[in-house]
């Protein structure tokens, strides 16, 4: 497995952490003890200079579209310290012609961040737990990043490995401009997860996946229902009427209001994420998500051709997904979390979607579309009792 390390100060450099080490002839995924313990990889770093990602980028190396480098201040931020949990991990190749990204309104060379590696996208991932435990592999919604999943990790990381990441064009994970490398197509994010889950899980593993990535994770899980012991839904789209995106996210996709609503670190963050339920984000956080949007514009671009490409592509992978869990060959458990306060995506046509697909659910009456943001700690408790049953069965 190949990584990268960041371009930041020494001072910040997160420690090391580790992912299992990747064998093509390692056995199928049991829930019992190991009777040896699997060797981690220690991923170490190393720097290629002025074509790394910048989490501080300075103003000089910027796209036309940062903002003071990213930062309210020289001080130490949320972010600086969420980034110091996790690593880059090298997954996915890269397409395309290779050619320098141009920015989409004038033609101009975009900035470091902007640009694909030459070989294999870097992904942002957070690891908790010890390795040698059954995976859980945490998917962030649309648009979030892994951070959502913080207070998640704590308890999970008690009985289970648990990564979470940031998908490409989120968080700190690559962000190319759309058409040099990665057009952020719904079947590209299909691929692209399968390359993660096989560089980061030898064995078997359990995912979470939350909201409008649902149908990806099905798709996904559709085409190797071998790799997965448990598939649990966070708010997903299932009926027909979830099949259109709400305002809130379809306004970043129309013609030139979208590329400036993206550009808008409070928009195509925080304020998104907590029009979608009951939220009430402290600051803390709220600096967290706007994070990329404040470092560079890749994040912006990215946001708007994936809103984009979910309007075109949404309504055919809800109609898959319903197929898919409906379907008598469907063997992966799978567990529903919706959280009732949900203001983007009805709860009529859930329940009894449900009893026909007879799939379990789980009702969180006081968290809205983003369930681990709202009820974190419950939901990492939910998580653990619903993996816990099969480890007994």
């Amino acid at each position: 497995m190949a990584i990268l390390q960041p371009q930041i100060p020494l001072s910040l450099y997160p420690h090391h952490f580790h992912l299992p080490l990747h064998s093509p002839t390692a056995a199928p995924f049991l829930c019992t003890p190991f009777k040896t313990p699997r060797k981690p990889l220690n991923l170490t770093c190393s720097s290629k200079g002025q074509d790394d990602y910048l989490i501080d980028a300075p103003v000089s190396a910027g796209d036309g579209f940062s903002f003071s480098g990213g930062k309210y201040s020289d001080g130490p931020s949320p972010s600086d310290e969420w980034f110091k949990q996790g690593k880059i991990v090298k997954a996915h190749p890269v397409s395309g012609s290779g050619d320098k990204a141009k920015d989409p309104i004038f033609g101009l060379k975009m900035g470091a961040a902007s640009q694909a590696s030459n070989d294999l996208f870097r992904w942002f991932c957070v690891e908790s737990g010890n390795a040698d435990n059954p995976t859980v592999i945490l998917i962030h919604g649309f648009p979030s990043q892994a951070y959502s999943y913080r207070k998640v990790l704590p308890t999970l990381s008690k009985n289970y490995h648990a990564i979470a990441f940031d998908w490409l064009g989120f968080g700190f994970s690559d962000k190319p401009q759309p058409r040099y490398g990665f057009d952020y197509t719904m079947d590209e994010f299909v691929a692209s997860l399968e390359s993660l889950i096989n560089e980061i899980a030898t064995e078997k593993v359990s995912l979470v996946v939350q909201g409008y990535f649902s149908p990806i994770a099905v798709k996904y899980a559709s085409n190797l229902q071998g790799k997965l012991n448990d598939l649990i839904l966070l708010n997903p789209p299932l009926t027909a009427t979830h099949a259109n995106l709400p305002s809130a996210l379809s306004i970043f996709s129309t013609f030139l209001l979208g590329e400036i609503f993206c550009q808008d670190p409070l928009r195509a963050s925080d304020k998104t994420l907590t029009s979608s339920g009951p939220y009430k984000m402290k600051e803390d956080d709220a600096m967290v998500y706007r994070r990329p949007y404040l470092t560079s514009g890749s994040a912006g671009f990215a946001l708007n051709v994936i809103s984009k490409a979910m309007k075109k592509d949404l309504k055919a992978y809800v109609e898959e997904t319903r197929k898919t869990l409906l379907d008598e060959n469907w063997k992966v458990r799978t567990t529903v979390c919706w959280g009732q306060r949900d203001r983007w995506l009805s709860y009529d046509g859930v329940e009894d979607f449900l009893k026909n697909s007879k799939h379990k659910l789980i009702e969180l009456p006081m968290a809205g579309h983003h369930v681990q943001e709202d009820c974190g700690e419950e939901l990492g408790g939910i998580i653990s009792g619903i993996l816990g049953r099969r480890s007994r069965i």
